[in-house]
């Protein structure tokens, strides 16, 4: 293969084309290993290494980072086409699997992973004993098609990526408050919310919006936190009030929904995976078990609005 700049791709450089894009993707060595998860200097070699094949630099290096060159800029295009087409082979070839049995990469929010998802998984394990299941837990929404996981769980709007998305149901949620901040601070609080301290997000949202619009106008807020779940640990800890699914006051009895605020629906839940993996048995297998455990929350998750007229 070819560039019009006279670089030749050879079957020898393929194996360090990954390097090259996840330095290219992230900006710095450091960046890059971490997209891969592997170490700085086996990033730093291999890039060394193609450059060295190809007798050009491929990098600007900085202070500031990583840039491609005029050369880098050359490469990209045919290396990422080379990735799209490894990566659509295996996926071809996994999903002309028939076997219950093999590897389930599933990738899933940290709220959702330490608090509904044990008993799940431990419930498919004792339905398909031979399939394994790598979790991946991250609050990034990951590329299904850039092949790290096979199956996705998300809290979305909407899914506009190319793949197959399996609409569950919309999640409720809802203000709380741990039984001891509830009985002590909220107890005594001004109506408008002088004395109270909320739980946020360090970006603007729709939920930090509700919570200043209603029920607390006046409220402060303490800790701004993007994980859902450290969320939920610091309202268990009593430090403030914060919205959160409504499903956990089912899991954690600690937890209390605060008076007078009223529920809400929040994100759909999705299972997500890539089109040709759903011939994969094993993959099927996973996706319709996870759907049906997930549906049969599903009065616990919409609280307030199950079996409403309006509902999905």
């Amino acid at each position: 293969m070819c560039n019009a700049k006279g670089l030749v791709v050879r079957s020898i450089d393929l194996e360090l084309m990954p390097y090259f894009l996840a330095v290219a993707r992230g900006g710095s060595l450091r960046s890059g290993a971490g997209l891969l998860n592997a170490n700085y200097g086996t990033v730093n070699r291999n890039v060394q290494a193609l450059e060295a094949s190809y007798g050009v630099p491929l990098f600007n290096r900085s202070s500031r980072g990583f840039t491609l060159t005029e050369a880098g800029e050359a490469l990209l295009p045919y290396a990422l086409e080379i990735e799209e087409k490894a990566e659509s082979a295996r996926k071809r070839v996994i999903g002309l699997d028939k076997s219950e049995a093999g590897l389930v990469r599933f990738s899933l929010p940290p709220i959702l992973a330490y608090t509904i998802m044990p008993p799940i998984l431990a419930r498919f394990h004792l339905a398909y004993p031979q399939i394994e299941v790598e979790m991946r837990i991250t609050s990034t929404v990951e590329d299904i098609n850039r092949d790290t996981t096979d199956v996705s769980l998300r809290g979305a709007m909407e899914i506009t990526e190319n793949v197959i998305a399996r609409r569950l149901f919309a999640m409720a949620i809802g203000l709380y408050a741990s039984k001891t901040y509830l009985e002590g601070v909220l107890a005594t609080a001004e109506p408008s919310g002088e004395g109270v301290t909320t739980l946020g997000w360090p970006e603007p949202s729709k939920e930090s919006r509700f919570l200043l619009e209603r029920p607390f106008p006046h409220a402060r807020q303490s800790f701004m936190v993007g994980d859902g779940f450290m969320r939920l640990q610091l309202v268990r800890e009593g430090l403030g009030i914060a919205y959160l699914p409504v499903v956990f006051s089912k899991v954690f009895p600690d937890l209390k929904p605060v008076p007078n605020a009223k529920q809400f629906l929040g994100h759909s839940l999705w299972l997500v995976l890539h089109s040709d993996m759903r011939k994969t048995v094993r993959i099927r297998r996973f996706v319709d078990f996870m759907a049906a455990e997930l549906m049969a929350l599903k009065k616990d998750m919409q609280g307030d609005f199950y079996g409403a007229a309006t509902e999905d």
